[in-house]
């Protein structure tokens, strides 16, 4: 590669944050570069600069608090960190586009499709709304928006996560920039969408001719995408190499770690005469979609049809399938948080004809582990009081014993007890879940409902949770619920999987029969989309 000609060329980059008298370098002279059509990856664990570095070079640090100590950027032979504010802000959007890695929260949640991608053409461009509509109609064909022009008044909450995300780079790309820098464009899409997503991104770069920056913690999109990787630690850039070489023969001993750091193994061995402890029978759940001018329900959407499912002690069953199929719905419903009809038996009880009062004694029981934690857990609560909330209500513990209860619990986690008087805000993603699994299991629950549990955090961090859990589970006997789009995932820790598509469960069987040998074209279109 001839580097005097590249697009973007970043050498030395150094960035630091001011805190009080004292400075924090977070990243230490970076030097990459990156051709017209290429794309070159930056691969690394949370927390390792990748996104500050993007940043960066789009100038969107909280300047002054963030500063370069050393470093340049140059794009197409202009120097960026140098540039004015108002001839960065040309650049932005028109030249350098950029598609952030969560849309829900990057998109303005009052303002419609047509006026957030319109607002990007009408800024750059200089022309009215009206001249912008079908600019922003093309551009929602190019992203395989279906029937874009029912979607122009639509708000973000109204489309799914794949619909966002093409909305998103539909902006990144209104005015036809010749530099992408796409931060984890696909972390939270389903395996399907996820490919939808980057093949997208592929057809148009060919067409355009599109340099790009892919962030990423996903070593199977990296294959999928990059000619070039960068793999950076600790805000240091550690090797750079092209994609095939790298993975043949990679250099540094973290490389190794992060290409060998999948979820791997198999589910944890089970009596086969172990007990049923749950199970459906036909169970269904309807939302109303509309009313009559009375409030009369006359329409219904079937979020799941007809459901039977059954869960032994100290297994697992893995639930996997495109959003909006109906996986958390289905957990919702056994765990008796929303209205469903059918049949639902826990041991001995059979859920749906006991009142709230009598549940609320079996909560502690079947317990549930979010998607997210960082959302899930209380900014202003300790790590303590978060954890021992569930004590508060189903045990007659005293505090000290509350105390104590906690510190082993957090030790069993793989958390330092010492820890418990500091907030969420302080921990990595990862420790986060080990703090939403521990308040979970505190209660000595038979059943855990783990929606998406590793769906939102490093390929590296993701094998250690999987690991605790299935460490809890040969200890403890656990039952588990697992949801997850990622198939690696399912296939290190489950037993049985269900494959549900809109609302149905459409194949069932071992893992093993499920992902070597499956039934159904769905479930074979969901494993040739995924890059496990």
């Amino acid at each position: 590669m001839n580097e005097q000609q590249a697009l973007l060329q970043v050498t030395d980059l150094s960035v630091a944050f001011r805190q009080g008298e004292s400075t924090h370098l977070v990243v230490d002279k970076v030097s990459f570069s990156i051709d017209r059509g290429e794309t070159l990856a930056l691969v690394g664990e949370s927390g390792s600069g990748k996104s500050v570095t993007a940043y960066a070079i789009m100038r969107l640090l909280p300047y002054p608090m963030a500063f370069h100590p050393s470093g340049e950027v140059h794009f197409d032979g202009q120097a960026l960190l140098n540039l004015s504010q108002e001839k960065m802000r040309r650049l932005r959007g028109s030249r350098i586009g950029m598609i952030f890695q969560e849309p829900m929260t990057a998109l303005n949640p009052l303002h419609t499709v047509e006026k957030q991608i319109s607002e990007v053409i009408m800024q750059h461009r200089g022309i009215s709304r009206s001249a912008a509509r079908p600019l922003v109609l093309s551009l929602l064909e190019q992203v395989q928006i279906q029937e874009p022009a029912s979607r122009l008044s639509a708000y973000p909450h109204e489309l799914s996560g794949g619909q966002r995300q093409r909305v998103m780079i539909a902006m990144a790309l209104a005015n036809e920039p010749e530099l992408l820098i796409a931060d984890e464009p696909t972390t939270a899409l389903d395996v399907t969408v996820q490919r939808e997503i980057l093949d997208l991104l592929r057809q148009i770069q060919a067409d355009r001719q599109l340099a790009m920056l892919l962030i990423t913690h996903d070593l199977g999109v990296v294959r999928h995408m990059a000619q070039r990787v960068a793999v950076m630690r600790h805000g240091k850039l550690l090797e750079t190499a092209d994609c095939a070489g790298l993975f043949a023969a990679p250099a540094h001993e973290y490389t190794r770690m992060l290409i060998n750091s999948d979820a791997k193994g198999h589910a944890v061995e089970i009596a086969p005469d172990s007990q049923v402890i749950l199970h459906t029978r036909d169970l269904s759940v309807n939302f109303p979609l509309q009313k009559n001018f009375w409030g009369k329900t006359r329409r219904w959407l079937q979020a799941v049809r007809g459901a039977n499912l059954q869960l032994r002690r100290g297994e697992t069953l893995g639930i996997v399938g495109e959003s909006g199929s109906g996986k958390s719905t289905l957990a919702q419903a056994i765990l008796r948080l929303i209205n469903s009809n059918g049949e639902i038996h826990y041991g001995q009880n059979q859920l749906q004809l006991m009142s709230n009062a009598l549940m609320r004694p079996l909560r502690a029981r079947l317990q549930i582990v979010f998607q997210d934690p960082f959302a899930s857990l209380s900014p202003r609560m300790t790590v303590e009081e978060i954890i021992q909330e569930g004590l508060l209500v189903h045990s007659q513990m005293s505090p000290q014993e509350r105390v104590e209860a906690v510190k082993s619990v957090m030790q069993e986690v793989g958390m330092n007890p010492s820890d418990r008087h500091r907030y969420p805000h302080e921990f990595s993603g990862g420790q986060r879940q080990r703090i939403a699994i521990a308040r979970a299991i505190i209660l000595n629950p038979e059943i855990l409902v783990l929606d998406e549990p590793t769906s939102a955090l490093d390929k590296a961090v993701q094998a250690q949770v999987i690991d605790l859990l299935k460490s809890l589970q040969r200890e403890r006997q656990l039952s588990y619920l697992f949801i997850s789009h990622d198939l690696k995932v399912v296939r290190a820790i489950s037993h049985q999987i269900l494959v549900m598509k809109n609302g149905e469960i459409v194949e069932a069987g071992s893992a093993a029969q499920v992902l070597s040998e499956p039934q159904e074209e769905y479930t074979r279109t969901l494993l040739a989309a995924s890059f496990a």
